[in-house]
C-alpha cells in the first residue's frame, strides 16, 4: 500500500493523512469565528492532533503563517500546495 500512495501521489499513507487533517482543520478556523468560541486548540484536538503547538507547527510548516494569524483569518486562507 505505501508503495502503491508514493507511485500515485507521491506521498506516504501518513503524510497523506497529515495533509488531509491540516486541510480540514484549515477549512474549519477560516470558516469559524473566534468571537463565538472557536480556538486553534479545539480545532487541533478535533483534527486529531497531541497539542495545539504540535498542530500550530505542523499548519505553519505546511501554509506558511499561523494558525490564529491573520492570514488565515483576513486572505481567505492560507495558499496551499
Amino acid at each position: 500500500m505505501q508503495c502503491a500512495f508514493r507511485r500515485y501521489l507521491d506521498i506516504s499513507p501518513s503524510g497523506y493523512r497529515r495533509r488531509v487533517r491540516l486541510e480540514q482543520a484549515d477549512a474549519e478556523l477560516r470558516a469559524g469565528d473566534p468571537a463565538g468560541g472557536l480556538t486553534v486548540a479545539a480545532v487541533a484536538h478535533r483534527w486529531g492532533w497531541a497539542g495545539a503547538s504540535q498542530f500550530t507547527a505542523a499548519y505553519q510548516q505546511r501554509f506558511g503563517c499561523c494558525p490564529a494569524g491573520p492570514c488565515a483569518r483576513l486572505n481567505g486562507g492560507a495558499s496551499g500546495e
